[in-house]
């Protein structure tokens, strides 16, 4: 079945007889998806069918498909394909249902016959899996694995939500704004995909979630709260892991585009833990589910520190007490819209994202004393 997803084209599942079922997603631009091209499917498609059938055991595509080919030297003799047709609602256009058989003589017509009756039922159950998981899949594309999970449970109403503690990483692209005087909105969207990938990649590969693209920066978070209850020290030491490894990754990818002549795009991170409300917020009709809080708004306001203390990475007071990890204090500084004054540190002793979890994570925690 083609499918509606940014990475996969399209998905298959294979059942062998005594053997295993196989389920393959084949990748935009992957070699999968340039095979599709040599098959009976994608003959069919060009020619505006719906239905065919090769001999195999009399040679028939052996030669023109390599699926066919395979299926030959397997003892394979007669192969079906039939093609049916989705509503038009969606995207998805449809289904292929493929048999092959290695009955001495093919499919005999009473077979046929059984065959012309069961693929329409097949093709039903296929349009209402391919509907469900497409709903699942771009769901979690636009809110993320676990914002996509309440919003199927039920969680639809404006206003739905709790109370959570979390630690937020919020990253933002330094000087971006000037780089849309100088490249052309194409190159622009490019530079901000490579370096939302390296971000995305890295705090979800650490349990964290992204919850919103805004603009040129990215908004995420560690839930403190797990089966075993609240341990804030896990999450911020998987945000600060996150953290390190966007800040790596963020140096290697300057790197590579300045031998190819394109800009240099620093990254600036904060990190903060506290209480947020996690849920609905918006209009009646369009919903946006995310964080909102106090703890939101002073992360975004410790970001714009960044520039003025020249740090690409700094951390609240109460993110630095609670991460298990030395750190040095910058100083107490007025936070616009903030009532009371900010203590904002960095890491006592810069070191690596694989340092902080071989020492923090997997071994015993460093001391937690603030230098």
């Amino acid at each position: 079945m083609p499918s509606i997803h940014p990475m996969y084209a399209g998905i298959s599942a294979n059942f062998v007889r005594g053997g295993a079922t196989t389920i393959e997603t084949a990748e935009y631009g992957s070699a999968a998806q340039l095979s599709f091209e040599k098959t009976p499917i994608y003959y069919l498609l060009g020619r505006g069918e719906t239905s065919g059938r090769w001999i195999i055991a009399n040679g028939e595509g052996v030669d023109d498909y390599p699926q066919l080919a395979e299926f030959a030297l397997g003892g394979g003799t007669d192969h079906l394909v039939s093609l049916l047709e989705f509503p038009k609602e969606a995207a998805l256009r449809g289904v292929s249902l493929s048999l092959t058989s290695d009955r001495p003589g093919g499919f005999s017509d009473d077979q046929l016959a059984i065959i012309a009756t069961l693929f329409p039922a097949l093709g039903l159950a296929c349009y209402r899996i391919a509907a469900s998981k497409t709903a699942a899949d771009i769901l979690a594309v636009y809110t993320g694995a676990k914002t996509s999970a309440r919003i199927l449970a039920g969680e639809v109403q404006r206003g739905t939500g709790g109370a959570i503690n979390a630690a937020i990483l919020l990253a933002d692209l330094r000087n971006f704004t000037a780089l849309t005087e100088v490249y052309q909105s194409g190159e622009i969207a490019g530079f901000l995909n490579e370096h939302f990938e390296l971000i995305g990649r890295h705090v979800e590969e650490n349990s964290g979630e992204i919850l919103k693209f805004m603009g040129d920066s990215v908004l995420a978070i560690f839930p403190t709260g797990g089966e075993d209850g609240e341990d804030p020290e896990t999450a911020c030491m998987a945000a600060l892991v996150s953290a390190r490894n966007v800040l790596e990754a963020n140096e290697a990818l300057n790197r590579q585009r300045a031998r190819e002549g394109g800009p240099d795009i620093g990254v600036d991170v904060v990190l903060h833990l506290g209480e947020v409300f996690y849920g609905n917020v918006g209009a009646r009709g369009r919903l946006d589910f995310t964080v909102i809080g106090r703890a939101v708004n002073e992360a975004s306001r410790l970001e714009k520190l960044c520039g003025e203390l020249g740090q690409d990475l700094l951390m609240s007071e109460s993110f630095a007490a609670a991460c298990g990890v030395a750190c040095e204090h910058l100083g107490s500084f007025e936070l616009r819209g903030v009532s009371r004054r900010a203590d904002v540190f960095k890491l006592a002793v810069p070191t690596t994202a694989s340092a902080l979890k071989s020492e923090s994570i997997f071994g015993k925690p460093s001391a937690s004393d603030l230098a």
